[in-house]
């Protein structure tokens, strides 16, 4: 929108105060309803309300006054006054959100902050504001009727918080005054009037509008009173209503709606038909240029504000001249000419050099080649560079016009070639300086025609997202325009006058007259049009003032208007002020333009005794739903417009809904302006479609049918027609951010923003609003530029207070408010902020904030609501309802172990010693085991007799030095290798029962000796087998600093053992004996142990022999951790039962040597080969981009039949999927990749066999899941999630898919916990107090019905589902029957939020993709908070980028609130050596404050 402004008079300030009181007088006692302390405006002397004096003389307060009446776009001390009479009610309250938390290395913190534990640091900050805002000049002289307005409009900051707390997003009372300068004469009475009439009764649309000679528009600044902004919860309180009340929000049904009769267009009045208008402007500029050429055209200024150079008519026209001849003909050859008629040309000249701009663009026209002026790009990676790229080659344009001075100052190669810009086509550079010009022939005439509709120019459009579009004029439509300004200006009457034009915050100024002052920028818009066009039609005298010495000297431009009597204006500020200088009110006429509409209003010149212009009162929240109401009873959530005049002359407007086809507004509704009229734009360069939409609009009834036949230009504006056909602007379609089906104004949320004590904090200008898609819903984000000397706890105050003042003036909520470094957002040519890259730089979290607060429980009110869980369904009725519905229970089972044929071996050896015993005869000399080292060459075998000889020689030692009887539990501490083995069957051999245990680490002891305390302790080890230097570091010093050496047990090394044989190998009574404890370590941080017998040591590797097919010819490579589960059987047992050799490989020794696991699968030709998830994310993140390299080293694949990751957990399908893809090039088959399935009652369930079925893989839809359902969906369906099998289930083992809390069996379609009946079950928990309770509980327990031979269950604590398959067999048979088991996740791990069962790894997947410098994640819940948190890889500086991007995530995909987010460094995160996450671990040291995080975010 744009402003005219006209000197016609003089009052002195002292008069004009004189009769404002005089008029004022009868009307200030009629205000209702305010606090007469706050009337102070309308009678000065009146002492303030605050503890400052208003003694001031009248005169100087009304000076002040005048100060305190800036209008203009945003008028700054209204605004301020509206919030600090908001929140002077609560003066004494103290500040009370969360201050986020930022580390001491990285940001300044305070030294209470740096002890405080993170629960404390919850609880909120509070702060005190010294400063009283009561002070500032512009409260002292509030206007009467609005003040009171304001004193109530901020709510208890109490209510505030809580529905903040519970999300709700609306106010329950509104509180913006943007309602400003007081009327003369009826003015007051009249707004008076209008602001206490109902509405509702009226037939016909209300007049909104009063008379008043102080033209005001939007108000913009606020200063914010030391009150309280949200008063907290204490630290202890729970906040389980921050999770619990969020609710779909309601219509409000208060909503209003328009009532008006459907409006009718307005046309303008007739274009005057003049007999000596030209035929085109360049027929003007030949006529001025041949006639009249030492009249000044254009004056330019230097950055000093005084004159460098005037530009004559004749020369104006004698340069374009030369310029028109080079381009057609001297650019190319005479056959070949580089331009052509209607080729486009691109114009970049600086913002300061208008004279060779204005040569240029007029050499252009006489040429006949089409200007296309855009900004000087200034580096390769400019604020939508690309995107002006983007344009110049949809325009086609190879050819690039420049002053010599520029071309110099573009960026260059080392080669010295201009830098290929981004995006940009590849441009031929032309210097347009005279010297580089040929002089045309003297028969040599530019063709001048008529003006048509072909095109004249391209203004480019930068869209709301970001995009970049050319706008055609037409010859004719340029004309016309340039005739529809002169003649609403009265350019060719004003004889003696001035004009100037000037734009603050958008709007713009003139005087017309033979002088036109332009401060607007000269290449595009009103500059353009009235600066370079229309003052060439007119012979008038344009005098160009630089935006830079706006910046540096604003003053100058006005002594410039001041020695060419006349002047021009922004706002009422700059009318205030000057004022006693001879400026009248009635001189400011603003207009309201747009790149497509071009000018779509003006208000004609004013003269004395003119009416005056109109001013509307209106109702903020009736904006908000696009419907004009009289601000009736809130007068705090007013908003003042000043109309832009009537329609241009010649034009006809209609306002059309915003959304959906154009349909004709109702009078009452506020809409987007368009226009019909020959003076606008024709079309977008190149784009069709979004052409038809735009400039080809034909406006269409309630019913849909067309109203007339002639197509309308939308302009981009929102507004409406008032009574007298006046045009009132109130926004613009870019601006609009639409939340919740209202309608708000960015730049009124900037205005408030800037209100709240900026000064300290934030720069002016520098603030950018925009809304970002999330959950469904536009939400609002501000982002401002940060002082270099703002305190974190200023920054802190003011975006807490100016969350509240949004919230309770525009009655939205703020989703997030961030501070950026000074200088950092990204900025347009003429310096303002580029929002939709701002944006951009959002939401791929590259802005780099230093400052963030995230308020999603505010904001987000369309979450589902949390699910009730209904009174249980009894399993008799869940097992019915299944039968009837067809559904099977889900249940499975292996192979039978009684059907499977095989040798005596088993039924000859029930113990695992005496299958070794017979293989030491049998079979002496076959190698059971090989260990390898990092570089691959073989320091360890073990032949079955060697095995058995060492395994004696133990256990001499262990009856002779260690004193143990039968059935003592020994520690067997050694790393992985083949000691471990021996130590395991010379335990077995004398009757001990061993217990294998991780050794600790010699470098982090104080973390890892401290478990091998507890395990030795809790198994009642009567001793511990280990090595000499394993023995010396469990004495040492550094020892004894974490755990008491002192209270070890026996400490055996087997380094040397004596050659001594044993004179009994102990034979245990019966199969039911225990055999070994196996301990481990949950990923919930319990250290549980494990009862092995000898009879389930014998099923399973049996289950695991008839599964895997091994036998004594095979080999396998084993690279796993070999302390428990399924590694531990796999390392220790198998081979020896089975009698296949195994190759082992250390996991730790492929941290020096990432090619050794796969280099001795091809070196041996190794058909199976098992390994634990984190040796293939080593090798898939290590040896990803070294494929090459393995080629070269001869690795070869093809030899894997399979290669199984064993885990208990869910199979991690991107893994192997990333693992079979990146590896496939050296021979891996991507059938040949599987995973096993454990637990802790059964270490192997699942186990991908070699003739079995290949593993299959399911999509199932995520919500459903959460509701303990299972549903499948298509591939690529949302909220999908791939699950893949668990392996094949094993000979011997039954699984039933069971109901957690009522015992009861599930139908396949449902998740449940899983169930496991097989041999090979462990006897039970080794605990220190046997409770049996949880013994029966988890390992003998009966389902509660539908079992008739009451089998006796075991609980594995997960969850999972089954799935009935048919498959073809591996090996070619026909179809099978296949039950698979898919594991979902651990029972313990999952988060009970909103009623839902939520999978952490789930909601980690999502974060961890956010962002490419996020390393690992991991969530947890805390007093009903889910806290996420997040490992980074990059720079500390983006740590702050990251927590809009995980709450926004898990928002969208999981419909969940993160509370807090905590950025650390990578490797924080436990994870122990089976890749596991150990969340409860984390948890506890996020609690104790000992995460020492990078920042953590509270989202409230």
């Amino acid at each position: 929108m744009s402003f005219l402004c006209l000197f016609l008079g003089d009052i002195t300030q002292k008069g004009y105060e004189k009769k404002r009181a005089k008029l004022l007088a009868p009307y200030v006692p009629q205000t209702q309803g305010v606090d007469p302390a706050l009337q102070k405006e309308s009678r000065p002397q009146m002492p303030a309300p605050s503890a400052a004096p208003a003694s001031a003389s009248s005169s100087s307060s009304s000076s002040k006054f005048h100060r305190a009446r800036s209008g203009g776009a945003r008028d700054e001390r209204y605004r301020s006054e509206a919030v600090q009479a908001a929140l002077a009610k609560h003066k004494e309250q103290k500040m009370a959100l969360p201050m986020p938390t930022k580390r001491r290395s990285t940001f300044v913190q305070s030294p209470a902050d740096a002890c405080t534990p993170p629960a404390a640091r919850f609880s909120f900050c509070f702060h005190t504001d010294t400063s009283s805002a009561s002070e500032d000049e512009g409260s002292l002289r509030r206007q009467a009727a609005l003040s009171a307005a304001l004193h109530q409009s901020l709510q208890n900051a109490e209510s505030w918080i809580n529905r903040s707390v519970q999300g709700s997003s609306t106010s329950s009372s509104a509180s913006s005054t943007l309602s400003h300068g007081e009327g003369k004469g009826t003015s007051g009475s009249l707004a008076d009037v209008f602001a206490n009439t109902r509405i509702e009764s009226f037939s016909v649309p209300p007049d909104v509008t009063a008379t008043t000679s102080t033209p005001s528009a939007r108000p913009a600044a606020i200063d914010l009173p030391p009150s309280g902004i949200v008063k907290g919860m204490h630290k202890g309180s729970n906040r389980s209503s921050l999770m619990d009340t969020a609710d779909v929000p309601q219509p409000d049904p208060n909503q209003p709606k328009p009532e008006g009769r459907q409006m009718t267009p307005v046309k303008g009045e007739p274009l005057g038909v003049v007999c000596n208008w030209p035929p085109a402007l360049e027929a003007a500029l030949q006529r001025w240029g041949t006639t009249q050429a030492k009249c000044p055209c254009l004056t330019a200024l230097d950055v000093t504000g005084k004159p460098v150079y005037t530009l004559t008519y004749g020369k104006l026209w004698s340069r374009s001249l030369k310029l028109a001849y080079t381009l057609l003909n001297k650019l190319g050859t005479k056959n070949e000419p580089v331009l052509k008629p209607g080729d486009r040309v691109a114009l970049v000249y600086p913002n300061n050099d208008p004279v060779m701009f204005m040569v240029a663009f007029y050499g252009c026209l006489l040429a006949e080649v089409i200007p296309v002026p855009i900004e000087v790009p200034l580096t390769r990676k400019d604020a939508g560079g690309q995107q002006i790229g983007f344009l110049l080659g949809s325009c086609g344009i190879a050819l690039a016009l420049t002053t010599e001075v520029c071309l110099k100052g573009l960026p260059k190669t080392q080669n010295g070639e201009i830098v290929q810009f981004k995006g940009w086509p590849r441009l031929k550079w032309v210097v347009t300086d005279s010297k580089y010009l040929s002089k045309s022939p003297k028969d040599w005439q530019p063709n001048i025609s008529a003006a048509g509709t072909e095109p004249a120019y391209i203004e480019y459009k930068t869209s709301k997202e970001g995009s970049v579009m050319g706008v055609t004029v037409s010859r004719v439509a340029m004309l016309a325009h340039c005739q529809a300004l002169s003649q609403a200006c009265n350019y060719s009457e004003a004889e003696m006058m001035g004009t100037a034009l000037l734009a603050i915050d958008s709007f713009t100024f003139l005087f017309p007259g033979e002088t036109i002052v332009n401060v607007l920028d000269f290449k595009k818009d009103a500059g353009l049009w009235h600066g370079i066009l229309t003052n060439v039609m007119n012979k008038l005298h344009t005098i160009s003032v630089p935006y830079s010495v706006m910046k540096t000297c604003p003053l100058s431009w006005v002594q410039r208007v001041h020695a060419h009597k006349g002047s021009v204006s922004s706002c009422d500020a700059f009318l205030s002020l000057f004022q006693s200088h001879g400026l009248k009110p009635e001189a400011i006429c603003p207009c309201a333009t747009s790149p497509e509409a071009m000018t779509v209003a003006i208000r004609r010149p004013g003269v004395p005794g003119a009416p005056l212009p109109g001013r509307a009162i209106l109702s903020m929240n009736g904006l908000s739903f696009g419907v004009i109401r009289v601000n009736t009873e809130d007068k705090n959530s007013a908003l003042t417009v000043q109309d832009v005049g009537h329609v241009m002359p010649g034009g006809m407007m209609c306002i059309v809904k915003p959304d959906g086809p154009p349909q004709l507004c109702k009078t009452d509704e506020i809409g987007e302006i368009c226009v019909s009229s020959r003076a606008g734009g024709m079309m977008y360069y190149g784009l069709a479609g979004v052409t038809k939409n735009t400039f080809e609009v034909i406006p269409v009834n309630s019913s849909g049918s067309p109203v007339g036949e002639v197509p309308f230009v939308r302009s981009g504006l929102l507004g409406f027609v008032g009574p007298g056909s006046l045009v009132f602007v109130v926004g613009k379609m870019d601006g609009l951010l639409t939340v919740s089906g209202r309608r708000h104004n960015a730049d009124d949320i900037v205005a408030t923003g800037l209100a709240v004590e900026s000064i300290k904090t934030v720069y002016r200008g520098r603030i950018a609003v925009f809304s970002v898609s999330v959950f469904y819903d536009e939400r609002i984000v501000v982002v401002a530029e940060q002082r270099p000397d703002a305190s974190e706890e200023d920054s802190f105050q003011w975006m807490s207070r100016v969350l509240q003042a949004i919230d309770s003036i525009h009655q939205v909520g703020v989703y997030c408010l961030a501070l950026v470094p000074a200088n950092t957002l990204p900025k347009t040519p003429l310096g303002g902020i580029h929002i939709s890259q701002t944006k951009q730089h959002f939401l791929e979290g590259s802005l780099h904030p230093c400052n963030i607060l995230m308020c999603p429980h505010t904001c987000v009110t369309n979450l589902p609501k949390p699910r009730q869980k209904q009174p249980g369904v009894g399993p008799a009725s869940v097992m019915v309802g299944n039968l009837v519905a067809g559904k099977r229970i889900a249940q499975a089972s292996g192979r039978d172990l009684g059907q499977i044929e095989d040798n005596d071996l088993v039924k000859k050896h029930q113990f695992l010693t005496e299958v070794l015993q017979w293989r030491a005869q049998a079979t002496p000399d076959h190698p059971l085991f090989l260990l390898l080292n990092a570089k691959g060459t073989t320091v360890c075998t073990a032949t079955c007799l060697q095995l058995h000889k060492k395994a004696e020689r133990i256990a001499s030692v262990l009856c002779d030095k260690g004193h143990l009887n039968a059935g003592d539990n020994v520690v067997l501490l050694y790393p992985p290798g083949i000691e471990l083995i021996t130590a395991f069957y010379g335990c077995l051999y004398s009757g001990c029962v061993p217990v294998t245990v991780r050794p600790p680490h010699a470098q982090s002891l104080v973390a890892t000796l401290p478990t091998v305390r507890m395990i030795v302790e809790v198994s009642k080890a009567a001793c511990i087998l280990t090595t000499q230097t394993l023995m010396r570091l469990l004495k040492s010093r550094e020892a004894a600093g974490a755990v008491d050496v002192k209270t070890w047990p026996t400490i055996i090394d087997t380094d040397d053992l004596p050659r001594k044989r044993l004179a009994q190998i102990y034979k245990p009574p019966t199969p039911e004996m225990l055999a070994y404890l196996d301990f481990s370590v949950s990923t919930t941080g319990m250290l549980t142990g494990v009862k092995m017998s000898h009879a389930a040591v014998s099923g399973l590797c049996r289950a695991i022999k008839l599964q895997c097919e091994l036998y004594s010819s095979r080999q396998i490579a084993i690279c796993l951790d070999p302390y428990c589960g399924l590694g531990f059987v796999l390392w220790c047992l198998c081979s020896v039962y089975s009698g296949h050799q195994s190759i082992l490989i250390p996991p730790m020794e492929l941290e020096s040597n990432l090619f050794l696991w796969l280099s001795t699968v091809s070196q041996y030709k190794i058909r199976d080969t098992f390994c634990s998830y984190s040796v293939m994310e080593l090798c898939t993140k290590g040896l990803g981009n070294q494929v090459e390299m393995l080629k070269a080293r001869g690795i070869n694949l093809s030899c894997v039949r399979t290669c199984v990751v064993v885990a208990e957990e869910r199979p991690r399908v991107a893994l192997t999927h990333s693992f079979s893809k990146l590896f496939k090039d050296i021979g891996l088959s991507p059938r040949a990749v599987s995973t096993t399935f454990g637990s802790r009652v059964n270490v192997a369930i699942c186990l991908q066999g070699t003739s079995g079925p290949d593993p299959t893989t399911v999509y199932v839809d995520l919500k459903s899941l959460r509701h303990d359902r299972v549903r499948l969906v298509e591939r690529g369906a949302p909220q999908s999630l791939l699950l893949s099998e668990s392996g094949k289930i094993l000979p011997g083992v039954k699984v039933v898919i069971v109901n957690p809390e009522t015992k009861g069996p599930l139908g396949d379609s449902h998740l449940g916990e899983i169930w496991v009946n097989s041999p090979h079950t462990a006897s039970g928990y080794y605990t220190i107090y046997d409770n049996e309770t949880l013994q029966a509980d988890h390992f003998n327990t009966r389902l509660s019905f539908g079992d008739a031979a009451q089998t006796l269950w075991a609980r594995t604590g997960y969850l999972g589902f089954v799935r009935r398959t048919e498959l073809t067999a591996a090996s070619g048979g026909g179809q099978e029957r296949h039950d698979a088991l898919y594991v979902v996740g651990a029972l313990d791990e999952t988060l009970e939020l909103r009623g839902l069962r939520y999978h952490p790894i789930d909601i980690e997947t999502s974060v961890s993709r956010t962002h490419r410098s996020i390393a690992e994640c991991a969530v947890f819940t805390w007093t009903n908070l889910l806290v996420v948190v997040v490992e980074l890889c990059g720079c500390e500086q983006e740590a702050l980028d990251l927590v809009p991007l995980v709450t926004n995530v898990v928002l969208e995909e999981h419909y969940l609130i993160v509370g807090v987010v905590v950025v650390v460094d990578p490797g924080v995160i436990p994870i122990n050596s089976r890749g596991e996450k150990q969340r409860m671990h984390l948890r506890d040291s996020f609690l104790a404050d000992q995460l020492d995080p990078i920042y953590v975010a509270y989202n409230m």
